[in-house]
């Protein structure tokens, strides 16, 4: 009986002294994290580049001021995945724009907030990132400016608007770096950036075979409202639209812009209650030397389809067929406020199938270009097949009308199956430096 007590008072004593244990780390600033040792460096790295002054983020956290008030909210985002806002499911690495955070990192942020926030040593505080006037690409070699503002109204449903703006290039040019910026965040639900270049438009790697169009070039546009087929304005060269980031092209690798080529502007206004004026911007940085390797851009559709009334998992599909050995560097999927999944999947010339991009639970709040740490190889005759679900049912909360067949159109009520790839043709390698192409920086 004494043994037994003993072992009894024993696990007590055990259990007392681990529940203080917790109960101290979560009172005593001292036993967990402080901001400016352990939490800045994280908060920097992969939250300042929303949550600043101008951004979209609500607040910023640039200080421990901004921070504090918000350390429970940022523990349950931290703790649930919802932030970083990540949505693939490939493993760490396989993107290199990968937003989510270490396990360190998340436990890190989770003990701050549940040992009190405290601030630590000013002295520890990292240098604040900097932002030069704002562009994430840093200062821009060329900027080009739609030719007017365009006043945003306080209310109402704004139709699609369409600028164009010529590049003005004497030569042709190699970007190794293309970012959109809005004029007025607020307001700017996303804006698709078309390069019409003269002459002939070089013929894609791959054709469309899911649905079968009349061809890449003649497939709808974005934000064709009359649901007539006609032309694209040329080829998709950078995209902005909430969680996008710019591109930046790696060492070696540029996207080229022919002298003289225009660029096309298509801009979907949101009103938010305030009347704005916009006039949004393309800054490019150009390589400093012609590239081994030339990326393209562009997009494959599916606008043929009709989700019924109330279906909860209406799949959409789209295809295409590589016509040469290629590369895929990166993939944007794109779909409305019923769109609820996307998988890619390569089926190369063997038979064999691989799923290279899977995104569970899609958000349109939270639109990603996920770029592959390391490009897909794809031979020819491979397929890049796409399938987007849907959700036309009451148990979407997002859906705005469960009781209507929803086909495509561009306005958020509608729906879009719409892919953007950057890619690359492999025999073009070597054909970037032979031509000797002038980038100079001017």
């Amino acid at each position: 009986m004494i043994k037994t007590r003993l072992i009894y008072v024993t696990a007590l004593t055990v259990t007392v002294l681990a529940v203080t244990a917790v109960h101290s780390a979560r009172t005593n600033p001292a036993a967990a994290p402080t901001f400016s040792k352990e939490v800045a460096p994280i908060l920097f790295k992969s939250c300042a580049s929303c949550h600043r002054p101008g951004e979209i983020a609500p607040m910023s956290l640039l200080t421990y001021e901004n921070a504090r008030p918000w350390a429970k909210a940022i523990r349950e985002q931290v703790a649930s995945g919802a932030m970083p806002p990540w949505h693939a499911t490939q493993p760490h690495g396989t993107f290199s724009n990968d937003r989510r955070l270490s396990e360190k990192e998340r436990n890190t942020l989770i003990r701050w907030a549940d040992g009190g926030a405290p601030k630590g040593d000013p002295k520890d505080l990292p240098p604040a990132p900097k932002f030069i006037d704002g562009w994430e690409i840093g200062t821009p070699d060329a900027v080009i400016t739609i030719p007017k503002e365009f006043e945003v109204p306080e209310s109402g449903t704004i139709a699609y608007q369409f600028f164009e703006a010529p590049t003005n290039f004497t030569e042709d040019k190699w970007v190794q770096a293309i970012e959109v910026r809005p004029g007025a965040r607020s307001v700017v639900h996303h804006v698709l950036v078309f390069c019409r270049e003269p002459g002939a438009r070089r013929p894609a790697a791959f054709a469309q075979i899911v649905p079968k169009l009349a061809g890449l070039g003649q497939a709808p546009s974005h934000g064709n409202t009359s649901g007539r087929e006609h032309a694209l304005p040329g080829s998709l060269i950078a995209t902005t639209a909430p969680g996008t980031n710019a591109m930046t092209f790696k060492p070696g690798t540029a996207m080229r812009i022919k002298a003289g080529a225009v660029l096309a502007f298509q801009i979907h206004y949101t009103s938010n209650g305030r009347a704005t004026k916009d006039r949004t911007s393309v800054g490019v940085i150009f390589a400093k030397k012609p590239p081994q390797q030339e990326v393209r851009n562009s997009a494959f559709v599916n606008p043929l389809f009709i989700i019924p009334p109330g279906a909860d998992n209406q799949a959409v599909e789209s295809a295409i067929q590589f016509s040469e050995d290629s590369h895929i560097w990166a993939l944007f999927p794109h779909t409305h406020l019923r769109g609820k999944s996307w998988e890619y999947r390569l089926v190369y010339p063997d038979g064999r199938t691989e799923v290279v991009l899977s995104v569970p639970r899609y958000n349109f709040n939270w639109q990603t270009y996920y770029i592959f740490t390391n490009p897909l190889a794809v031979p020819k005759g491979s397929r890049l097949e796409a399938t987007a679900h849907y959700d036309n049912s009451t148990a979407n909360k997002w859906n705005p009308d469960p009781k209507v067949a929803v086909r495509w159109g561009p306005q958020t009520w509608e729906e879009m199956q719409y892919s953007g790839i950057t890619y690359s043709v492999d025999d073009q390698r070597a054909e970037a430096s032979a031509q000797g192409v002038r980038n100079d920086r001017r």
